[in-house]
């Protein structure tokens, strides 16, 4: 009898053994296998979600009584309904590979068979010294300060939310970055600009920390099993969070109230208001920063082992991502258009840049009353801080802390089709 596509499920014959587990749902299951396996807590959210959503997918089945043709169905439904990315597909594959092999302990004779997407390589996105001191005008006090930190080392966002008072080495200019991507410790440079302002974070980190001593809270995280090593550790300075968050959270795993680091949500937040408030049309995260970093050292001169060693990357072909950004566009090549000098006669047609601030007798073609500027004010009730505009015709455009008026859509349509008529 030929065997359906659904391979009847065996137990595992080549895996090694691991220990039972004590958990009866079969969530808590994958909750309590990741965290035996020392996996990180963002992993552990990322593999209960696509397990959750794999069940809830079929109708409330069990993993075990599903196969290849169940588990391929999913997939296919995220890549074809839901659109995701290949990063996005490549994680759901994987948790689920997780669940039957280390969860379930399954074997799964069709894993071969299981279609992987390919990654594709994609050049990250790099702002120029101009743009970034730009963005950091737009931010103030600790994002302001944690935002050049992650410029100024090349820290990763977790990895900087993660200091500790004993990561900082003034005297010898270093930040040990502890617990890394891949769970390595690596050196890197402290900036020495930003000395003073990382001496006064610790001062209102250090007030912090003595208002947690006079409630009695239960400190901060410790990893692995060190709060039972050393049970004063979590309530001293020096593991105490260089950039804390102002109040207390409960934490996700052990439930105690305790005092957490800065909450990436807000940076972020914060980081893509200076960057909308310094008219950058890029898209940059806070992760561009560390791109900019690795691309403005190589563009320094320094070698690209050097810059391997301060990002933490692995393989140096990681790094040669950063050597592309460094080329001009099109490799340096000049383009044929810009040797055929200026373009001008009868036919082509002479489009002007608007100005943007009006000018007398300019010669935009707009009548005056169609086009103004004037800075925003603040206490007019009408026009408060966000930009709200207001005009005397047409649609308005928002520059930063100016209101320009311009023609209504069909005015412009009727311009630009006699200009290339």
């Amino acid at each position: 009898m030929v065997e359906s596509s659904r391979t009847l499920l065996r137990p595992a014959g080549e895996l090694p053994p691991l220990p039972p587990l004590q958990a009866v749902k079969l969530l808590d299951q994958v909750r309590e296998r990741v965290r035996s396996l020392h996996y990180s807590l963002r992993t552990e959210q990322a593999y209960v979600h696509w397990v959750r959503a794999f069940v809830r997918f079929h109708e409330l089945r069990h993993p075990r009584d599903l196969g290849q043709d169940e588990l391929e169905a999913f997939l296919s439904w995220l890549a074809n309904e839901r659109h995701v990315a290949v990063s996005t597909h490549k994680q759901a594959l994987s948790a689920l590979l997780f669940l039957y092999t280390k969860v379930l302990e399954i074997n799964l004779p069709w894993l071969r068979q299981i279609g992987r997407p390919r990654s594709k390589r994609r050049l990250p996105v790099v702002l120029t010294r101009d743009e970034i001191a730009r963005v950091f005008r737009w931010m103030d006090g600790e994002y302001r300060l944690f935002a050049q930190l992650l410029y100024g080392t090349g820290l990763r966002l977790s990895e900087g939310l993660q200091l500790r008072v004993k990561d900082l080495d003034f005297d010898h200019g270093a930040i040990i970055v502890r617990e890394g991507k891949g769970g390595k410790d690596r050196v890197v440079m402290l900036p020495t600009s930003l000395i003073p302002a990382l001496r006064t974070q610790l001062a209102h980190a250090r007030c912090l920390w003595v208002a947690d001593q006079a409630s009695q809270h239960a400190g901060v995280y410790m990893p692995d099993a060190l709060d039972r090593k050393y049970p004063r550790s979590a309530s001293s300075w020096v593991w105490f969070w260089v950039f804390p968050q102002g109040k207390h959270s409960v934490d996700p795993r052990s439930g105690e109230i305790r005092r957490h680091h800065m909450f990436d949500q807000g940076f972020q937040r914060a980081f893509k208001r200076a960057l909308v408030s310094a008219q950058i049309g890029k898209l940059a995260t806070p992760h561009t920063l560390r791109h900019s970093f690795a691309t403005h050292l190589l563009q320094a001169g320094y070698d690209i082992r050097t810059v391997q060693d301060l990002l933490g990357h692995a393989d140096v072909a990681t790094t040669m991502i950063y050597t592309h950004v460094l080329k001009l566009g099109g490799g340096a090549v000049r383009s044929p258009v810009d040797l055929l000098g200026p373009l001008s006669g009868p036919g082509v047609a002479e489009v002007s840049r608007a100005p943007s601030a009006p000018r007398r007798g300019g010669s935009t073609g707009i009548a005056p009353a169609q086009v103004s500027a004037e800075p925003a004010d603040p206490s007019d009730p009408a026009d408060p801080a966000s930009n709200r505009l207001r005009h005397t015709g047409g649609d308005a455009l928002s520059h930063g802390p100016w209101r320009v008026a311009v023609p209504e859509a069909s005015y412009c349509a009727k311009r630009m089709s006699q200009a290339w008529s």
